[in-house]
Order: structure tokens, then sequence, then C-alpha cells
């Protein structure tokens, strides 16, 4: 895309340009709605659909791994009876934001973004989009919010395993899940141990003939109620705004609190959450080879199970967990290094997610090509030497939406900070070179490491540092002044020419 491409030779320029239609980018929608007001915007979406995540994902029993006080938005309240909710109460509850507030007026469907570059002549982006119909539009933009997520929406990570070929069943990827998949009466495996596998194994045992979790490592399984008794109660007895803040706070503080417990005391967490789930399979289930990680709690995710659901399916003998390694598929399954075959009519490769960094753009400033990898995030938000760009991206070891909703706030902080001094530009700037540059995130999950090096990099010290920490960031982003040194505003508006001085 050539760069410095006038703004008049494109078909139409907004204010804000919001990537992605999903739960970031409607939040990030009603802020500027809310909070930067005047500013025209759009929302372009690859898709046919609102929702994002929540909208591709159609596998048996999808739901949040986080609680919905947290999950939800800070100015929508969450109002359904359960707090670990499933995909489609969230989808709809996005969807309601997006027609309650307008925001679904400015979605444009089937615009998948391909590229951007930047003139600082023009104090504006160049966007262009490919639409569904296969036709490139363009448009202009002052400012560019990527709230598309983290992961490519293209298809999941399968690995290459040997004799898939010969395999006479289906195989079938979660992110690519076929509607008239019939799995009643089947044999099933599932593969893999993270928050898809433990979520489809019981969601499938209630109707398949049995559902094998086959894993290599095993991960960190929690139990919780689906239903928040307290919050329940504090709803029918406060106003819904009231109870709603109290519950997101108390599980916010909470969240803290023990992601901070494990990494100070990692062995005393580790026992606890292994006798829990002792206390809930018994004494005579292997907890310690299915159910023990090597690792740390938190150097990977934990995964949530809301009333104990995979441990009934277990308990009941609908579901089994097999830790073993792949020697190849088979015709009728799947025989492992152990020497044992497990049967199988249908084989779920619940794999992981293909990473992709600024939602697969191609980006250039002032015709210099931006490479992701080579570049320091600035507040986990915005990037060095890349101006009027920011992205949404949520916490690993909290709720995503608490991340997204203060970087949207900080947006707009920018908008109106820009708006009042006239300049019409922001870049990070680094100018420290003592700062050393250091992996964005630093979990140990394989779907991460194999996509890390070409996302941009946090720095070892603020603002280039990512703190995962909720309280922090609420000091960085909605309390610290804007002029911090860092960010370099530039690019003054144009005097306009006195029309009766020219004359």
């Amino acid at each position: 895309m050539a760069d410095g491409t006038s703004r008049r030779a494109a078909s139409e320029h907004v204010d804000v340009l919001i990537v992605g239609a999903g739960l970031s980018g409607i939040g990030a929608a009603w802020h500027l709605q809310h909070e930067a007001k005047g500013r025209s915007y759009a929302i372009l979406e690859g898709r046919e659909a609102i929702g994002g995540t929540w909208d591709l994902f159609r596998y048996p029993g999808i739901r949040s791994d986080s609680d919905m006080y947290t999950l939800g938005y800070a100015f929508k309240p969450w109002t359904e009876a359960k707090a670990i909710a499933d995909g489609p109460s969230i989808l709809k509850y996005v969807r309601e934001t997006a027609r309650d507030f307008g925001i679904d007026k400015h979605i444009r469907y089937g615009h998948k973004v391909t590229a951007a570059a930047w003139s600082s002549a023009d104090a504006c982006w160049t966007v262009e989009a490919l639409r569904s119909d296969g036709q490139t539009v363009t448009l202009t933009a002052g400012f560019v919010f990527l709230c598309g997520g983290y992961y490519s929406y293209e298809g999941g990570y399968t690995p290459e395993f040997p004799g898939a070929a010969a395999f006479k069943g289906q195989i079938v990827h979660p992110q690519k899940w076929p509607e008239d998949l019939n799995y009643t009466g089947k044999q099933v495996v599932v593969i893999g141990s993270g928050a898809t596998a433990v979520t489809l194994v019981p969601a499938m045992a209630g109707t398949a003939a049995h559902v094998t979790m086959l894993q290599r490592s095993p991960t960190y399984v929690v139990s919780r109620p689906a239903e928040d008794a307290m919050a329940n109660r504090l709803r029918r007895l406060l106003p819904a705004k009231l109870a709603y803040h109290l519950i997101r706070w108390r599980n916010v503080l909470f969240g803290m609190w023990f992601f901070r417990l494990a990494r100070n005391r990692p062995d005393a967490v580790k026992k606890n959450i292994i006798d829990m789930v002792r206390a809930q399979l018994g004494s005579d289930y292997d907890v310690g080879k299915h159910f023990t990680p090597t690792y740390n709690p938190w150097d990977q995710r934990l995964c949530l199970v809301p009333d104990a659901d995979l441990f009934e399916a277990i308990k009941q003998g609908r579901a089994s967990v097999v830790t073993d390694h792949i020697e190849s598929f088979t015709r009728d399954g799947i025989k492992l290094t152990s020497g044992a075959e497990l049967k199988a009519d249908i084989v779920v490769t619940a794999t992981g997610l293909n990473l992709q960094v600024m939602n697969g753009l191609s980006l250039t400033v002032d015709g210099r090509a931006v490479d992701p990898g080579q570049t320091l995030s600035y507040k986990g938000m915005m990037y060095e030497d890349v101006p009027n760009l920011a992205s949404s991206f949520g916490y690993t070891n909290a709720s995503w939406t608490l991340k997204c909703d203060l970087t949207c706030e900080y947006v707009c902080r920018l908008l109106n900070h820009m708006q009042r001094t006239g300049l019409r530009q922001v870049t990070p700037r680094n100018d420290d070179p003592t700062i050393e540059r250091q992996p964005w995130l630093d979990f140990s999950s394989g779907y991460v490491q194999r996509a890390m090096a070409k996302f941009p990099k946090q720095g070892s010290k603020a603002p280039w540092r990512l703190h995962q920490n909720y309280a922090l960031d609420l000091m960085s982003l909605r309390y610290a002044k804007l002029e911090d040194g860092t960010l370099e505003f530039s690019n003054p508006r144009p005097v306009k020419a006195n029309a009766a001085v020219a004359a």
C-alpha cells in the first residue's frame, strides 16, 4: 500500500477506526461515545456477525472461564443468575450492548482489515480492508484501535499427527466445529488439557458412549459454583449497578490476592489445589499422575470447571483422563507410546490456537514497515514509534475485560488531550538505553511460546513493563498523567488562513 495516500483520495474518513466487533470492540465503541464525545467512528468486522470469540466458537459447552462480574463491562451490569456463563449467554450480552447503545449502526460487516499506513504529513492512517465480496476498500482514520483479539480466526493449531490419514473416524478442531457432528453413542477422544478440553469433556459425556481426555501432561483444574450465591443475594437487596460493582471489586481483589499468593507461595497453593481435586475424585484416583502439573500455579492459566462437572463425569464413568504421548493414529483410534490404544470414532484436537500479532495487519509508518517483534509495548497497549494506534489486550491472569476497559478509558483520555492541545499525533518513544527487552508474556503454554518471537516486547521497567495487575494498571491508565516524558505529542493542526486577510 502506498504511503501518504491523500485523505481526499479515500472514500471516507473517521476520527477513530475500531477493528473487530467482539467483546473488546463493542466496549471500545461505548467508551468513545461516552468519554470522547463528538468523534466519528466506524467498526470494521471481518466476519458477518457481532461477537468475536463468542460467535465463532460453537463447540459443545462453550463458556467463559472467568466470572461475568469481571468479564462483563464496567458500564453494563451482568444480570443473569450464572456467574460462569455459557457462550450463547455471553453472545446475547454483547449483542444487547451493541443494540442498546446504538453501536451496531457503526459496524461494517465483512470488512477484514489487511493493512494500514501512517502518514505524518496528513496525520492519519490509510487503512485497507478486504470485503467479503472480494473488493478492497480504503478508509482514513485519525486513530486506529485494534480490538480483534490475539488469535487467528482462520483456524486453530493442530500438530502433525503420524498416521492421521489412516484414521477412519472424524478429526475435529473446536474452532471449526461442524454443525452436524453427531457424537451420540460414539467413542470420543479429546486431545488436550486446557480450558477447551475441560469444557468439552463433560459437555460431550452426557450423550457420547465415553469421552477420554488425552493429555501429555496435567493442568491445574479448580472447581467453583456456576452461580455466585452471594452475588445473587446482593442483587436482590441492592440496586443493580451498586451490587454489580461491589461484586466486581470483590472478585478483582480476590483474583489479585490469589495470583500473588501463587507467586509467593507456589508449593502451598499447589498442595491446596491438588487436595481439592483429591477430595472430588477420592483417594483411589491417581491424582498425582493426571492432575498434578510439574510447573507452578499460574505459570500457565488455571482451568476452571463450574460445579465440578469434569470431576462428576469422571466419577460417573462417562469420562476418563489418560496421561500419555501419541505414537500414531491407527485406523480405529490412537496408539500411545505406552503401547495402549484408545478406540475412537471421533477425535477432537483441543490443541490450542494460532496467535496473531496486531490482528494480522501489515503496518507502515511514513513508508517504514513495522516489525512488531522488534517494537516495545507501551503500557501493554501502544507501540514504540507507532503513532495513533492502540491494541485492546486483556489479562492472562484475570478477566479479559478488566484491562480492556482501562485501555479504552486511556485511549479516550489521549483523544481528548490531543483535541484540547490542538495536536494530532501521539507516539511512544524510548530514549532509555537501559531498558531491557523481555517477552511480552511469561506463560509457558505451548500456544504462547510458539508465537512470542513475533509479538512486541515488554520492557524491564515502566512504562514499558506489562503489569498483569489491575490495581497497578488502574493507577497507570486511569490516573497517571499523559505527559510522562515517553509519549510524544506532536503535529499541530494547520492554522486555517483568514479569508478576510487573504482577500
